[in-house]
């Protein structure tokens, strides 16, 4: 996984929210890297609003930190 964020300079706010996603579910991937344990999790948190709600949280900051970098994709086209 090296270099796998090379940017966050994205073209569209479409792509800056699918990267706010990859983020989010790279930091599971690197706080518990044994997939099989990832797989056990999903069962619990997929049926649990409250981690669902806070999985959108971590993504709507993750995705707040991509637009500044983008300057709000405020550059004149």
């Amino acid at each position: 996984m090296d270099n796998w964020l090379p940017s966050l300079i994205v073209p569209t706010p479409t792509e800056g929210y699918d990267l706010a996603v990859k983020l989010a579910r790279i930091a599971v991937k690197k706080t518990q890297p044994d997939a099989e344990v990832r797989d056990k999790l999903r069962k619990d948190y997929g049926a649990d609003a409250g981690a669902l709600i806070a999985v959108s949280q971590v993504v709507a900051t993750h995705f707040a930190t991509i637009a500044i970098a983008n300057n709000h994709w405020r550059v004149a086209k």
